[in-house]
């Protein structure tokens, strides 16, 4: 499962003309779930979102997590996370998981971050969708389950 998480001062997402989730200040959390991943790495990665110190302190020091600094999360599901761009100009998705693999997996990720006392936002799995996010620092950071795992991170 890969994560691409973005500090923003202001995250929304919309479908059409309707914005279906916003946020202030948090993270925005783009999700994509790989063909071989299972809900270990849905929890790994949830874990390592909600505790990732990626907010200053008092002293401008990037020393707090989300649940120091009261923020929430927009996440949306992004299987383009997994384009395989080594060959010919054409990005390859085989290593995506399908949508009936990926949804669940997903909606899981979104779920352990509730259970964390999170506020967290979505976008509509598998719509087309216009994201707007103001990125503040800018601060982007990436994330792999299978990097989590083998503690190479």
């Amino acid at each position: 499962m890969r994560a691409l998480i973005q500090r923003v001062a202001t995250s929304e997402v919309r479908v059409g003309d309707t914005v279906i989730g916003a946020i202030g200040p948090g993270m925005t959390v783009l999700i994509g779930v790989g063909d071989t991943d299972t809900a270990d790495d849905a929890l790994l990665i949830a874990r390592k979102i909600a505790t990732l110190r990626i907010f200053a302190d008092d002293e401008g020091k990037i020393n707090r997590s989300i649940h120091d600094v009261g923020g929430a999360i927009l996440l949306i599901s992004q299987f383009t996370l997994y384009a395989d761009c080594r060959k010919g100009r054409r990005p390859s998705f085989v290593h995506a998981a399908l949508p009936d693999v990926a949804e669940p997996l997903v909606a899981r990720v979104v779920a352990a971050l509730q259970e964390e006392g999170l506020q967290v936002e979505t976008g509509r799995f598998g719509a087309e969708m216009h994201v707007t996010i103001v990125n503040a620092g800018p601060l982007t950071i990436w994330l792999d389950s299978a990097d989590l795992r083998s503690g190479a991170s």
